[in-house]
């Protein structure tokens, strides 16, 4: 019979039922039911006392882990035998633990119970947020400038910079006219951004650095850094005069040359002959040369006649020759001169898209003054009347049929420029014909734009879903990420 009750029970060392054993002896006393755990809103990150942030999601193993280290000390009497969540509401700010112990009481009986540990959820903001929510807190800035008057450069490089989540440690990035400027917490941080600036774009930099405070007893200097990234001016389309010892070093190819991609270097190609060459950052900065055109002086030409040319002879130590384009010869008329006889003549190496009647835009070099140090050297009978840059599209269809996207930075913005718009869409048509630029940048379908097939061979040229990723969207809520299974 039980000692207190006088049930009739199986015997045990206690000689007490299980009842009156609970009610004698509590093996959770000392562990406390309910605590606190502080959570960062802005990254979503909980503390790990005494001063780690941990990322967890709901009903993670890493959360249970966090909330039981909580009250180790505690646990250290009792035998824990089991551990799970309650399921709470995500966004009541509380986390429920069921916990299931075991310890030996009287008499070596052992006793097992089990009770739930209630966390309350609190916010508090993590350093690092502290940092990036204090604007002025820095310790190195990156300054990116190009002194050109059209962004085609940046907006690529704010597509690799996303791509490889090299804006994630950025405290602020704030746009001026010229060009960006990122601001890090760390010195590192910024010479890392530079590093990856020096791969990916034809530049060169400097660096100074200004003494913010010295600690005279610890001898601790306390330094600001400013690291300045100069690209080079040159960008896509634009029409560009070497230097008669530079032209000669690359093949022997004609001073005059079109840019036809900006990416670690300088892609040139000589529209007359289809020669290629290119030209890294140290060798602009030994022999620099500038663009002879912006692209507001594209004008409009038509294609009255083309011929293209099969095969053209080689000069002496000519270099290599293009074979994704097609030399031909075109006579040209200006759309705002249709009313004359006046047409132009010329050669170009985009053969294997024009026909007779293509609308394509260029430069008029016969009815310019060209204010530039090698250009006005040059013989006049060596430069061209007109040269055609790219064929001509309507855009207000294109901009209709784009069923794609691209994300982009967020960033402190001076001033919004009429001509930012313009500019943008000229990017993206440069993605859309060339397939080489593409293959950096990461491209979501756009689900708002119905999807048409890619058979459209007049149109202009597109870029196929194969090439799309789809864009995810995952919503959080007060505590962390959403999604985890519940358990009940």
């Amino acid at each position: 019979l039980c000692c207190q009750c006088g049930v009739a029970i199986p015997p045990n060392p206690a000689n007490m039922c299980v009842g009156c054993l609970r009610a004698q002896v509590d093996i959770t006393e000392g562990i406390p039911k309910q605590g606190t755990l502080h959570f960062c809103k802005q990254c979503e990150r909980y503390l790990q006392p005494p001063g780690t942030w941990i990322q967890c999601t709901l009903e993670s193993r890493e959360l249970l882990a966090l909330c039981l280290k909580k009250m180790k000390a505690s646990l250290s009497k009792v035998r824990l035998i089991d551990a799970g969540f309650i399921w709470t509401e995500p966004h009541s700010k509380r986390l429920k633990l069921k916990l299931t112990v075991q310890k030996e009481v009287i008499n070596g009986a052992v006793l097992q119970q089990v009770f739930v540990v209630e966390y309350i959820v609190q916010s508090q903001m993590c350093e690092d947020c502290h940092r990036i929510e204090a604007k002025d807190f820095w310790k190195a800035v990156v300054q990116v400038r190009q002194k050109t008057l059209h962004k085609k450069t940046f907006y690529y490089l704010e597509q690799l910079i996303l791509k490889h989540r090299l804006h994630q440690n950025t405290l602020r990035i704030k746009e001026i006219h010229d060009g960006l400027d990122f601001y890090y917490s760390s010195k590192q941080q910024a010479q890392k951004m530079v590093d990856f600036l020096q791969c990916t774009v034809p530049s060169r930099s400097k660096s100074s650095q200004r003494l913010i405070s010295h600690d005279i007893h610890s001898n601790v200097y306390n330094y600001k850094s400013t690291f300045s990234v100069e690209i080079v001016p040159i960008c896509k389309d634009n029409v560009v005069c070497l230097s008669p010892k530079l032209a000669q070093s690359l093949g022997n190819m004609s001073q005059i040359c079109v840019c036809i991609r900006v990416t670690s270097t300088i892609h040139l190609i000589d529209p007359s002959t289809l020669q290629i060459a290119e030209i890294d950052g140290n060798t602009y900065w030994r022999h620099p040369f500038n663009s002879l055109f912006h692209p507001k002086q594209l004008e409009e030409f038509i294609i009255m006649d083309i011929n293209r040319v099969q095969e053209k002879k080689k000069g002496a130590g000519a270099g290599a020759r293009s074979n994704k384009h097609t030399l031909a010869e075109a006579w040209v008329q200006k759309t705002s001169e249709l009313n004359t006889n006046h047409q132009y003549f010329c050669c170009t190496h985009l053969g294997h898209i024009l026909n007779p009647g293509d609308l394509v835009l260029g430069f008029d070099l016969a009815n310019c003054n060209l204010n530039d140090e090698f250009a006005n050297k040059m013989n006049p009978h060596h430069i061209p009347d007109v040269i055609l840059i790219k064929k001509s599209y309507d855009r207000t269809k294109r901009q209709r049929r784009r069923n794609w996207k691209l994300k982009e930075l967020e960033r402190d913005r001076e001033g919004a420029d009429t001509d930012d718009e313009r500019q943008y869409q000229d990017f993206l048509e440069d993605l859309e014909e060339d397939e080489a630029i593409r293959k950096n940048v990461n491209i979501y379908r756009n689900a708002d734009v119905p999807v048409e097939s890619d058979t459209d061979d007049d149109g202009p040229p597109r870029i196929s879903l194969a090439e799309m990723l789809e864009d995810l969207h995952i919503s959080q809520d007060a505590t962390g990420g959403e999604g985890a299974n519940m358990m009940t």
